[in-house]
């Protein structure tokens, strides 16, 4: 393909994109991979052209483009070799005719933009999350120790119990350490989320938003396979993939609990009142984790995040009753707006007298109420909210 082929590709494939995100469709990973798959002329570098051409576009929008044209067209205004491209030869696309529409660049549509202010993510903190995440690991304690571990390449230490940055396209699902379950892919902010449980071996332990187990695995390494892990969640697709990934990782995990949304008690009843931690890792805006998902940020509404928080201050109910006296539950979101972490712990709180809510003692991270924020920017995570809350014995 030419390079202006590629473009006109990445326009249509945007056209997609945007569509799915109006219609709450495929993501835009899933549009490009069924794309691949149907026009083989493509070859690899093709892929790898069409696929940059479309996150970066992506990332340099703000609000929802009109069209993938109008989305390309802006990133052009930033890159001339991109604009020499818009000259009609061959499958390029048309030259711009004048006063053709562009698309608005920015971190966000508007109204995200105004409650990420209200957060205090301005300036370099809000333009940070149109970056491109690194690529992390960790090291499985269960079968491997990150001093003696001999990888393909050397990764940059994290200030994690067993955490590894790599430089970003690493391969690292084809190494046969991935493949042994000797490592995962772990955000380091997501590693320290499980860090502030303090899971401990022959605790009982419920990971109540599992989803595919991520955490989960992250939580029987840290317990050393002694102990309870309960893994649950309302996603019976999600909870399905824990069991392969917990062989593969050797990890135990005394059960895993498909929730009834409602009647979750119900389901979670051998363990009230008897955990010894709860980790809440709550579905929320997803507002950090741009980096990867740029497109998210065009398939959030206002009614959505007063749907999360309605969500998050049930799960919250729900862990207080699963935790004993003298227990602790762990909130966590990957969000940076106040609404859904410390305005949650303050509304917990509050209903809630004699718990006690105290930031996490965390390697990375910034105060944020009675919580730590981490953010791309200031931290080189993504962005989450940890606070950690004791119940009264």
């Amino acid at each position: 393909m030419t390079p202006a082929a590629r473009v006109q590709s990445a326009i249509e494939l945007l056209d997609k994109v945007i569509d799915a995100t109006r219609t709450r469709g495929a993501p835009a990973d899933r549009i490009l991979a069924e794309w691949f798959r149907g026009n083989r002329f493509a070859g690899s570098k093709d892929r790898r052209a069409i696929r940059e051409l479309v996150y970066r576009a992506i990332r340099a929008c703000g609000p929802v483009p009109p069209s993938g044209r109008a989305a390309m067209l802006a990133l052009a205004e930033q890159d001339e070799a991109l604009e020499a491209l818009f000259d009609g030869s061959g499958y390029g696309p048309a030259p711009v005719e004048p006063g053709e529409r562009v698309a608005e660049t920015g971190v966000a549509p508007q109204w995200l933009v105004e409650r990420l202010s209200a957060s205090e993510i301005t300036g370099e903190e809000a333009q940070a999350l149109q970056g491109r995440a690194p690529l992390d690991l960790r090291v499985n304690a269960l079968k491997a120790d990150r001093a003696a571990l001999v990888l393909p390449v050397a990764g940059e230490v994290l200030p994690t119990a067993q955490g590894l940055r790599l430089p970003f396209g690493t391969p690292v699902e084809q190494w046969d350490a991935y493949r042994d379950g000797l490592v995962e892919v772990q955000d380091c902010g997501s590693q320290l989320a499980c860090e502030a449980v303090g899971a401990k071996s022959g605790e009982t332990v419920i990971d109540l938003c599992a989803g595919a187990g991520g955490k989960t695995l992250a939580l029987a390494a840290a317990m050393g396979n002694a102990g309870t892990l309960v893994a649950a969640d309302t996603d019976r697709g999600r909870l399905s993939r824990l069991g392969p990934r917990a062989e593969r990782a050797g990890a135990l995990v005394a059960e895993t609990v498909l929730l009834d949304p409602g009647r979750e008690l119900d389901a979670l009843t051998s363990w009230r009142g008897k955990a010894d931690a709860v980790l809440v890792d709550a579905p929320c805006s997803g507002t950090g984790t741009w980096r990867r998902n740029p497109e998210a940020r065009w398939r959030l509404a206002p009614e959505d995040l007063l749907r999360f928080a309605k969500i998050q201050a049930l799960l919250l109910e729900i862990s207080s009753e699963l935790v004993r006296p003298g227990g602790r539950v762990v909130y966590v979101v990957c969000s940076l707006l106040d609404a859904e972490g410390p305005d949650q712990i303050t509304g917990f709180e509050a209903a809630h007298p004699g718990w006690r809510a105290e930031p996490p003692e965390l390697p990375l991270g910034t105060a944020r109420g009675t919580g730590v924020r981490l953010t791309p920017f200031h931290d080189g995570t993504d962005g989450f909210f940890i606070a950690r809350l004791e119940k009264p014995c």
